[in-house]
């Protein structure tokens, strides 16, 4: 790891698509929303350890805006040049829909096991992936809760193809202006949040997918500055350093209108740097085996840790009372385990072979991989073979970096 700034001219070892680092730290967020989730359905009873979970993972909860941030980075840099929007859509879908669909019957089933009551239309608005847009009670933390967050990326999904002719048009100000005001407008939510009911203020603060994609448009935004070799800030050693300390900052003496914002930012830093480092063939401790699997596994572990939580605490007659003793702390561990073992199945046999089944045929030549930094000089881009200045291709324009 190094704390040098992401602009200085290096090899690259990487592929220009694949951002290892960036998968393994997939894991970090889903793990945090995990101890987070551990936390809230108070799993530990013994007051002292049950102290130690709620400090660790009092800011969990902003493991999805981690996600958020990540997934706008990651779709604009590795957009494919040329792609269909219904292309496009379709491959986010073949992520997606095959693990959603298989959680939410097997939801439903339980439930109707247990012989929970079903909303029909809170159930249909799930499946397909809209209750984040209603604020009733009900509706967007239906069937398996965590998909309100599939929802808003659906959102994201069907926004960014038009979007993104328009943002390779932007000047690099107009990128800066939005990586720098999305923090700043997730902030002036919470008093903008007294202008909608009180009991849809949580609804309209973390549900709400055009609220929430102010964290998307922030790594979409950063992402396209690092493609043209724009991009400043900070080393993965120094954005490291940086989150940790604005972590234990915003859990001891931030208010909880302000750690919002102050984390995207860590987050965004850190994230640009992982990328930056893997552009550039640098070692960093997240892009390992064992980090990339558990990155790879982290959607699956995400969308089944609350159902497995929540059933066999109820199961045991445990929900809301938790465990005396070292008991507590041994089950969040084993939960953990628990929910990567299935994950990891899930992953193995639903997620991949259907992607490779629902999604679009991959075609020779239909990637264009973006001009990084690592292969710029002082007078431009440099080609892989014979060191020559190229021209740039953004969106059907071509110009000169």
């Amino acid at each position: 790891m190094t704390s040098a700034p992401t602009t200085r001219p290096a090899r690259t070892s990487v592929p220009a698509s694949r951002l290892p680092s960036l998968t393994g730290l997939r894991w970090i967020a889903a793990l945090l929303v995990f101890g987070f989730h551990a936390a809230t359905m108070r799993i530990v009873a013994e007051p002292d350890y049950k102290a130690v979970v709620d400090r660790l993972f009092a800011l969990g909860l902003s493991g999805v805006e981690f996600f958020f941030i990540l997934s706008g980075f990651v779709l604009v840099w590795s957009y494919r040049s040329g792609e269909r929007r219904r292309t496009f859509l379709r491959r986010r879908l073949a992520k997606i829909y095959p693990n959603h669909l298989l959680m939410w019957a097997v939801v439903l089933l339980v439930g109707l096991w247990f012989a929970d009551p079903v909303n029909l239309w809170a159930a249909l608005g799930n499946l397909f992936l809209v209750q984040a847009w209603n604020p009733t009670p009900g509706y967007f933390y239906s069937v398996n809760t965590v998909s309100w967050s599939l929802s808003c990326e659906l959102f994201f999904y069907l926004c960014l193809p038009f979007a993104l002719p328009v943002l390779r048009r932007l000047r690099p100000a107009t990128l800066w202006t939005v990586v720098v005001a999305a923090p700043l407008l997730i902030v002036a939510l919470w008093p903008a949040q007294h202008l909608v009911p009180e009991e849809s203020r949580w609804w309209f603060t973390q549900i709400f997918p055009l609220v929430r994609s102010l964290e998307f448009w922030m790594g979409v935004a950063a992402a396209e500055l690092m493609r043209r070799g724009r991009w400043r800030g900070p080393g993965l050693t120094a954005a490291s350093l940086i989150f940790v300390a604005t972590w234990v900052v915003a859990a001891q003496w931030i208010r909880a209108e302000l750690w919002a914002g102050l984390l995207a930012v860590a987050y965004l830093l850190v994230i640009t740097a992982a990328a930056d480092a893997d552009v550039r063939g640098r070692r960093t401790p997240w892009r390992s085996r064992p980090m990339v699997w558990l990155g790879e596994v982290s959607f699956a572990f995400y969308l089944v840790h609350v159902f497995v939580m929540v059933t066999v605490l109820r199961l045991t007659g445990h929900r809301g009372v938790g465990l005396p003793g070292w008991w507590g702390p041994l089950a969040v561990l084993g939960f953990l385990l628990v929910n990567l073992l299935l994950a990891a199945a899930m992953h193995r046999y639903v997620e991949t072979p259907m992607m490779r089944r629902l999604g679009p045929p991959r075609r020779a030549g239909e990637r264009t991989p973006p001009i990084l930094p690592s292969q710029r000089t002082p007078s431009g881009p440099v080609g892989e073979r014979d060191g020559a200045a190229r021209p740039i291709e953004y969106a059907g324009r071509r110009d000169r970096a």
